[in-house]
């Protein structure tokens, strides 16, 4: 992978995300021991360039709304991909 220690601490990590499930941007900050670190969270997963074989559509905003996707397809191919995981919203 090619990215800031950071960054690849934080995709590995979202490979461990279960089909069908989500993690708020928070949650992931503090399952890779950087618990303050929510907005950096989101930052990685905007920059991931491996999307979607890792899955930052998986990772939603504290509140339940979607958040971003920097893949093709924005917001609308983050809600279609995990609709097809079998994520009801």
């Amino acid at each position: 992978m090619d990215g800031t220690k950071f960054q690849i601490k934080v995709w590995k990590y979202l490979k461990n995300i279960p089909k069908g499930k989500v993690k708020t941007y928070k949650q992931v900050a503090i399952a890779i021991n950087r618990p303050r670190s929510a907005r950096a969270v989101a930052n990685a997963c905007a920059k991931n360039p491996y999307a979607p074989r890792i899955p930052c559509h998986r990772v939603i905003r504290s509140d339940g709304s979607l958040g971003g996707f920097s893949a093709p397809g924005g917001q609308k191919a983050k809600k279609k991909l995990l609709k097809k995981e079998g994520f009801s919203f």
